[in-house]
């Protein structure tokens, strides 16, 4: 199997277990979303830590830990994603996928305007005129729900944030996420101490099943990442931003043909203006991959003796 194909199995691979979360963390009921994420950051410590024990990647972790800035970012990065979790969890066990699912279909536009405004990064036209429409989008569906889409908003800003910060600091899949989860591991165990000591946690109190599913939210958590790290190094990123759109795609269906939840018209209207908007930015995105491509063989003329 050649390394492309490779690559846009393992991209598939991550995208479509990531599209399956909203029937996985409803069977970890009756825990709330607290004590899942707690769960979640304790698990998925002990799994990474026991992967890079076997591949032997413990030098990328130290090299992260003696540079301040590096655990300073990725301080920063694990708060984020906690908090991202948080929301996911709480919007998928209170019947609220669609919302969730919309949030990550605009987070590369979010990404886009994060990117604008933290990095100073010129928008190309149409990147412009995407982001306009997401934002009638996002006007049609506050008029819709009665309320801004808060839960779509909040998971769309703190997985770009997120990006953000991973951008800063580069450190591989593995050793990033078990510093993350190692950084908030001291306040997940709080969490949960609190909470089997006011008699409100699960744990060990609603069977070996349940407790085995809390578990392996450490294994769900870290799959699909390592999935789209081996993705990322064998395929364009253009392949890979096409690639994403599987996720909140599942996960919209999930919402509603699994759920049953309401698509009324002006919804509906909402979901199809972010998709205009995306088809806009993905559009651009590859005609500017592409002009890139064609560039890169002249420019290795130039510069290679």
């Amino acid at each position: 199997m050649d390394e492309r194909r490779l690559g846009v199995i393992s991209g598939l691979g991550a995208y479509a277990l990531w599209g399956l979360f909203p029937l996985y963390f409803p069977l970890l009921e009756p825990a709330g979303a607290l004590e899942i994420v707690a769960h979640r950051v304790l698990w998925s410590l002990v799994f990474i830590g026991v992967l890079l024990s076997v591949v032997r990647r413990w030098g990328h972790v130290r090299a992260a830990v003696r540079s301040p800035r590096a655990l300073l970012v990725l301080a920063g990065a694990a708060v984020l994603i906690a908090i991202n979790w948080l929301i996911y969890v709480y919007g998928i066990n209170s019947g609220q996928v669609v919302e969730a699912s919309l949030g990550y279909f605009i987070n590369p536009l979010v990404s886009v305007v994060l990117g604008l405004v933290v990095f100073a990064e010129r928008l190309r036209p149409l990147q412009w005129v995407a982001v306009g429409i997401a934002a009638v989008a996002v006007a049609v569906l506050t008029v819709d729900y009665g309320r801004p889409p808060w839960i779509a908003l909040g998971l769309a800003l703190s997985f770009g944030l997120y990006g953000l910060m991973k951008k800063v600091v580069r450190v591989e899949a593995a050793p990033g996420l078990f510093l993350e989860t190692a950084l908030v591991a001291a306040p997940a165990a709080v969490v949960l101490a609190l909470l089997h000591s006011g008699g409100t946690g699960t744990f060990a109190n609603a069977g070996t099943g349940h407790a085995l599913l809390l578990a392996s939210a450490g294994v769900a958590t870290a799959v699909p990442l390592l999935l789209f790290a081996a993705a990322a190094r064998r395929i364009p990123l253009s392949t890979v931003g096409l690639l994403q759109y599987l996720t909140p795609l599942m996960q919209l269906a999930i919402g509603v043909f699994v759920y049953g939840e309401p698509m009324p018209p002006a919804r509906l209207a909402g979901f199809v203006i972010v998709w205009l908007a995306l088809a806009v930015f993905t559009v651009d995105t590859l005609r500017h991959a592409r002009a890139g491509a064609r560039r890169a063989p002249a420019d290795a003329v130039v510069v290679t003796p």
